[in-house]
């Protein structure tokens, strides 16, 4: 009788999903609710023995993610194009699988990535709204002038040492980053910060959008927020900006192994349309 082929171990890579709205971050911890400890919990109730994934970065709590990237070693016979819906069976619903592929062993979900991209939401209007509160800052206290704030981005292109926008507790050795791009645009009463580099310090996003949230409103000037990060004064930058609107929008690897419509603008821009005077239909 001939024998039934052996389940080999392969390495499969997540595009994940989740609203981190209740999640004490991404990177498991003791007592805590953390995207990573979900995922792992739902695997290893397929395979029945613990399973370990690695992420291409740790969110904070409360930090969305549009296309964060993992991957896992595994030894089963499911295809790895399955386990995206294998996993989704058993996930809560604020997170989501939206594909999986095989990778080679050698590829790492952290360390073969280039880049990393964060999208900050601002919501200026001063009247509230449920839907957008849980994904947007609403901060309509004074006019952001989000020319201004480009303009104070743009020196950041390149290769700096951002101590000023790291927050203590981090691992890390050192505060080098290299920033490949920064975006802000307004869509009515959205603004979006949209910034791009090899790798982000523990708490760096919030901390950045804190400081320019007061260039945007002009009470901190230019060349003041310049001196801030390039004299490296940690001690000034003291307000970070809320989680909720911040969302890891994409990772960036030589080899993706999954196509762009999966990974690449996968968080909708918030829209409101314009107010106008209404029109009731009587009947």
């Amino acid at each position: 009788m001939e024998s039934m082929p052996q389940p080999t171990t392969q390495r499969v890579a997540l595009v994940i999903q989740y609203l981190g709205t209740r999640f004490h971050g991404w990177q498991r911890q003791p007592n805590q609710r953390t995207v990573q400890e979900e995922i792992e919990r739902a695997i290893a109730s397929v395979v029945n023995y613990p399973a370990v994934i690695h992420g291409a970065g740790r969110t904070d709590t409360g930090v969305h993610a549009a296309a964060q990237v993992a991957h896992f070693d595994v030894v089963s016979q499911i295809p790895a194009h399955r386990w995206a819906s294998v996993i989704n069976a058993r996930l809560p619903d604020d997170i989501l699988i939206r594909a999986s592929a095989e990778v080679e062993s050698t590829w790492h979900a952290r360390f073969s990535a280039s880049w990393r991209r964060y999208r900050y939401t601002l919501y200026t209007d001063p009247r509230p709204n449920l839907f957008v509160r849980s994904q947007a800052w609403h901060y309509y206290y004074e006019p952001i002038n989000e020319t201004i704030i480009q303009k104070a981005l743009d020196p950041l292109i390149g290769r700096h040492h951002l101590a000023a926008f790291h927050r203590a507790g981090s691992s890390r050795p050192h505060s080098w980053v290299d920033v490949q791009e920064v975006i802000c645009q307004r869509d009515g009463s959205f603004v979006y910060i949209e910034v791009q580099a090899s790798g982000f310090l523990y708490g760096m996003m919030r901390l950045l959008i804190g400081l320019l949230v007061q260039v945007g409103r002009g009470a901190l000037s230019l060349s003041e927020f310049t001196r801030l990060w390039t004299e490296q004064c940690r001690e000034e930058v003291k307000y970070a900006a809320p989680a909720q609107g911040l969302c890891l929008l994409r990772v960036g690897y030589p080899n993706t192994p999954f196509s762009p419509d999966i990974w690449f603008d996968t968080q909708p821009k918030l829209t409101l349309p314009p107010v106008t005077s209404p029109k009731y239909c009587l009947t």
